[in-house]
């Protein structure tokens, strides 16, 4: 599976799915400062998965019908670097069939998919 980790996302959680054996691109690594519409264009292009903690990407999605090949928006009350991992470890276990050009909302406790 490959991801593109938002770099409001941030590094320890690239790093941690990179150890894991995914093929992650950092924007915090690799392309700080990014626009919104340079990373989803980067993630289309790349067939990557974007994780993110940015909302604006469901406008990009929904309002302005910008295409995807997956979106997980992270709603955490909890943002730190090991409840990241920990929740994006449960869906990877339990989801990761249904990423693929879904956008998916996942919060500590529930997570919703919408089926493009």
């Amino acid at each position: 599976m490959k991801l593109l980790i938002d770099e409001c996302s941030g590094p320890v959680l690239a790093r941690w799915l990179k150890n894991e054996g995914y093929d992650v691109f950092s924007v915090y690594d690799e392309a700080r400062g990014a626009t919104d519409d340079e990373i989803l264009e980067q993630a289309f292009s790349e067939n990557r998965i974007l994780i993110t903690n940015d909302k604006d990407f469901g406008d990009k999605i929904f309002r302005d019908q910008n295409l995807h090949k997956g979106i997980v928006l992270l709603r955490l009350d909890d943002e730190r670097s090991k409840n990241k991992i920990r929740v994006i470890q449960k869906l990877l276990e339990n989801y990761s069939d249904e990423l693929n050009n879904n956008f998916v909302v996942v919060m500590e406790h529930k997570i919703r998919i919408v089926r493009e």
